[in-house]
């Protein structure tokens, strides 16, 4: 949040040279320990690789976002300036390449804020810890239509003068809740008529700054508190009130000594930060993987496992090195593991028991439709892994037009469409779940792939099990004609595909 020579930013622009999101103080020892923490870390490597893209974005990347019609959507370097990534007619988006986007509204360029892509294919974003490169805790906020390519502004809630980075989720129901940072209050977006109303946050243990929120398969959603860490907490959108989760065991938040950072106008008001956290992700085994920032007297982060079906935490291991993942990155990969992103670079593979140090580098993490997880930053890149998913983890499709004509809409129905998780996670704010379904359709003859744009999903949940979901999907006027097949990919894993004829 404060530039200056003791404060990192743990993200994507360190690695092109400029401030990252964030109060993360690296510890003393952190650039000098070389000695590897012993506890749950592996000492074998899984077969990783990273693939720099053929073309690099102009802008460079601060945060990307997976938009319904199959190409990315990226937020440059520069704040102000957004680019598209499309995959080449093979579906490859090492080979793909960029164009510029609409620019946000005169007087919005926002860092670190809270987002959603919505289900019905928009881009929402608001807040932004700094606005035009100044800490404001800014209100403003605004709506991208990639149909039109333009942005519209969105009118905050009534009552909140600042948003910032705050914490975010999009409800099973398609609704967007953000929690106001300053304060335990919590507010509802209504993607239809873009109205803003007032959730309960009855039970509220701690204000919600730097805390992360969760969305697990029950429809509640799971933050760590960072204030009162150890401390965790679930919200029940049945009972419509904050419950306590139990203790974390492990201290997974940092602490903060920097005192009163002042915003407002003329500076008069005081934000005193309460430390950071790391990124937390459901697995498809129902446990959430939650990563600490480096904890009291410099030590290494910690992590913890709670289990969504038990409602239990265990201790998760630490991380090597003395690395942590404050205000930093991870991602759900296909084959069950999360990968993180320590704040040293090192990207950390978690297979439910131990932590696996692979290569090295910065960068915002997003699964792509292809199993590649994108990492943005200063060289954008693909990091592939080894293994696969569980058949039982796939969406699966029930009904479907076998025949579908260039120009038209059409509805498909099954089940997980949404996978089994968010599959992205930030500290705090920056939130790009993937929990959407796309429709990618290859043609037999020529194996050129498209991607008709999907909205309206039935269900925004996760981990949906047998429940009947649905979307709609647009095929494009471009889409090669004939025979082929088509799949409903969720979190880079494909249904089993299906035979239709485009005409």
């Amino acid at each position: 949040m404060i530039r200056g020579s003791t404060l990192w930013r743990s993200s994507a622009r360190a690695a092109s040279g400029s401030f990252q999101e964030g109060l993360c103080i690296l510890p003393k020892n952190f650039l000098l320990t070389v000695v590897m923490v012993l506890f749950g870390v592996s000492g074998a490597t899984p077969a990783q690789t990273l693939k720099a893209l053929a073309h690099q974005p102009p802008g460079g990347i601060q945060i990307t976002f997976q938009l319904t019609d199959g190409t990315v959507m990226a937020q440059g370097n520069g704040a102000s300036d957004w680019w598209k990534l499309t995959p080449d007619n093979t579906g490859s988006y090492v080979n793909g390449t960029w164009t510029q986007l609409a620019s946000l509204p005169a007087g919005y360029v926002p860092d670190y804020f809270a987002s959603a892509v919505l289900a019905d294919g928009r881009l929402v974003i608001t807040g932004g810890e700094y606005n035009n490169n100044q800490f404001a805790l800014t209100n403003q906020g605004a709506i991208y239509d990639s149909q039109a390519n333009t942005w519209t502004m969105l009118t905050p809630p009534t009552g909140w003068t600042y948003i910032g980075d705050s914490p975010s989720v999009v409800l099973p129901n398609g609704k967007f809740v953000v929690g106001n940072k300053l304060t335990k209050q919590m507010r509802q977006l209504n993607p239809k008529t873009l109205t803003w109303t007032s959730v309960s946050s009855k039970g509220k243990s701690d204000f919600n700054a730097e805390e992360g929120w969760t969305l697990l398969p029950d429809g509640s959603f799971l933050t760590a508190d960072v204030q009162n860490a150890p401390n965790s907490e679930l919200y029940s959108t049945a009972a419509k009130q904050w419950v306590s989760a139990g203790s974390t065991i492990m201290d997974l938040h940092s602490p903060s000594s920097l005192g009163c950072i002042k915003y407002g106008p003329g500076g008069k008001l005081c934000y005193y930060p309460p430390g950071e956290i790391g990124p937390q992700i459901l697995r498809p085994d129902g446990t959430v993987f939650a990563t600490g920032s480096y904890t009291a007297g410099d030590g290494p982060g910690n992590a913890a496992i709670y289990d969504s079906l038990t409602g239990t935490w265990t201790v998760g291991p630490v991380f090597p090195n003395g690395d942590n993942a404050g205000d930093s990155f991870a991602a759900l990969l296909p084959n069950g593991n999360v990968l993180v992103e320590g704040v040293s670079g090192t990207l950390y593979e978690f297979d439910g028991t131990r932590l696996t140090p692979g290569p090295g580098t910065f960068g915002s993490l997003m699964v792509l439709p292809t199993g590649e997880v994108l990492v943005g930053g200063g060289t954008t890149q693909t990091y592939t892994s080894s293994g696969t998913y569980q058949t039982s983890w796939a969406p699966t499709i029930t009904t479907y037009p076998p025949t579908v004509t260039r120009g038209s809409t059409y509805p498909i129905h099954g089940t997980q469409f949404n996978g089994l998780s968010q599959a992205a996670s930030y500290g705090d704010e920056l939130e790009t779940a993937t929990n959407y379904p796309l429709v990618r359709v290859t043609n037999n003859s020529t194996h050129h792939v498209f991607y008709a744009r999907t909205h309206d999903h039935s269900s925004m949940g996760v981990a949906t099990g047998t429940a009947a979901v649905s979307t709609k999907f647009d095929v494009p006027a471009s889409m090669e004609t004939g025979a082929s097949k088509l799949e409903v990919v969720a979190n880079g894993i494909p249904a089993v595909a299906v035979s239709i004829t485009v005409q």
